[in-house]
C-alpha cells in the first residue's frame, strides 16, 4: 500500500536510488525490489554526508527503523517512507517529520515501489506523443501514412517508435525494406506481464531509417494478449518522443488497449461515398475508447465530395488533405519508405501535422 502525504513527485531523473536502513530484513527487501525495477541503488543507515546522494539520488526509501535518524536532513522531494505495520498510525507523524511524499507499507505495496523505481532507473520524463493511424475502409493507404508519419519525426530528431498493430497488415519492417533486420518482433513479447523496461524494449527492436519499429514476424501468432500490449505500449511512452500505431480495422481486447494509451488517432477515408459510410462504422467502434479521432481525406474526390464535406458527414474533425502520391495507393518497393526524401506533398503534410499537434501537446 502507498499513500501520498504532501508533495507532488519531483520529475525523474536518470540515477541510483538512495536507500536508508539499518534494518537487514527491510533492506533485503529494497534491494529484492530495485533488482526486479533494473537498478542498483546506493546503500546507507542514516542520511550520507553531504555528495553522498541525499540531494542528488532520484529516489530516497527511508526505512521506518531510520526515520528519526534522517530528521536533520534537508528537506527534498522523492522521499518514500518504507515501513511493515499497516496499524502503525504513527508512521504518518513520522513521514511529515522527514517531509516525506509518500508512505508505502511492504508487501502490499511491492508493485508501486518497483514501478517507482523503474521509473527514476529510467528517467522518465514527458511521456511520449502517441499517435494512431486507422482506414476507414481497406485500402485507404494507413500504413504508408503510419510510415511517413514515423519517418518524418525521426527525421526531425525526436525518439521515434513506429508499432505494427496489424498482425494481419503484412508487416511495417516490410514496408520500411528491413524485414530481415535483427531486432525483437511482436511475438517475442507475448508473454510480457506487468512492467517492461522502456529501454530494454527501445534497443531489443530494430532500428530502420533511425527509427524503431515493433512489427509481426512470418510465423502463425495473430494475436498477443492485452496485457502485454498494454505493457510494451505503457513502456514505449514513457520513453518520451513520439509513438505511431498502424491500427487495424477490427476492435478486439487488444486493440482497445492500444486505442487507450493513444492521444489521438488520423482516420484515413478515401473521398467517395463508399469509403465515408465504411468509416463511419470505423469511427464509432473506435470513438467509445478513444476521444481524440480527427480525419484525413485522401483524393481524388468523388462528385460533391471535399475533404471539409468528409468530415461534416463522419461528425469528426478535419486534419487535412492527405496528398496523393505513389507511395501511398501502393505497396512501397524499392527499400526508400514513405516520406524519406524530406520533401514532396505527403512530407509536408507530415512536417505540419507534427507541428499542429507538438504544440497542441505543449512540446515532447
Amino acid at each position: 500500500m502507498a499513500k501520498t502525504v504532501t508533495h507532488d513527485p519531483p520529475p525523474a531523473v536518470p540515477g541510483r536510488p538512495l536507500i536508508v536502513t539499518e534494518d537487514a530484513q527491510l533492506l533485503d527487501d529494497l534491494l529484492r525490489l530495485c533488482a526486479a525495477a533494473g537498478a542498483k541503488p546506493e546503500v546507507h543507515p542514516r542520511v550520507p554526508e553531504r555528495g553522498g546522494g541525499w540531494e542528488s539520488a532520484p529516489l530516497v526509501l527511508v526505512g521506518d527503523d531510520a526515520a528519526r535518524r534522517v530528521r536533520g536532513g534537508s528537506r527534498r522531494q522523492g522521499v518514500v517512507l518504507v515501513g511493515r505495520d499497516q496499524d502503525d498510525a504513527g508512521v504518518w507523524k513520522r513521514a511529515v517529520q522527514i517531509g516525506a511524499d509518500n508512505v508505502l507499507i511492504l508487501p502490499e505495496g511491492e508493485q508501486w515501489l518497483v514501478d517507482r523505481i523503474a521509473d527514476v532507473a529510467e528517467g522518465v520524463g514527458r511521456p511520449a506523443l502517441t499517435v494512431g493511424v486507422i482506414g476507414g475502409r481497406g485500402g485507404a493507404g494507413a500504413s504508408t501514412l503510419a510510415c511517413a508519419l514515423a519517418v518524418t519525426s525521426a527525421r526531425e530528431g525526436l525518439r521515434t517508435l513506429l508499432v505494427d498493430a496489424d498482425p494481419l497488415g503484412g508487416g511495417l519492417d516490410v514496408l520500411l525494406g528491413g524485414e530481415s533486420a535483427d531486432g525483437l518482433r511482436w511475438p517475442a513479447f507475448a508473454a510480457s506481464r506487468g512492467r517492461v523496461g522502456g529501454g530494454a524494449l527501445e534497443e531489443s527492436l530494430p532500428r530502420l531509417h533511425s527509427l524503431r519499429v515493433l512489427s509481426w514476424d512470418r510465423g502463425d501468432c495473430v494475436a498477443v494478449p492485452p496485457q502485454a500490449v498494454r505493457a510494451v505500449l505503457a513502456a514505449a511512452r514513457r520513453r518520451g518522443g513520439t509513438v505511431v500505431v498502424d491500427l487495424p480495422r477490427r476492435i478486439d481486447d487488444g486493440v482497445a488497449e492500444t486505442l487507450a494509451q493513444l492521444d489521438l488517432a488520423l482516420l484515413v477515408v478515401p473521398a467517395e461515398l463508399r469509403a465515408v459510410a465504411a468509416a463511419g462504422r470505423v469511427a464509432s467502434a473506435v470513438g467509445m475508447v478513444l476521444r481524440d479521432l480527427r480525419v484525413a481525406v485522401r483524393g481524388p474526390y468523388a462528385p460533391g465530395l471535399d475533404d471539409r464535406e468528409v468530415a461534416r458527414l463522419l461528425g469528426l474533425p478535419l486534419a487535412g488533405e492527405v496528398p496523393v502520391e505513389p507511395g501511398l495507393l501502393r505497396p512501397h518497393g524499392g527499400g526508400r519508405p514513405p516520406g524519406a526524401a524530406g520533401r514532396g506533398p505527403l512530407a509536408r503534410f507530415c512536417g505540419q501535422f507534427w507541428e499542429r499537434v507538438l504544440v497542441e501537446a505543449g512540446g515532447v
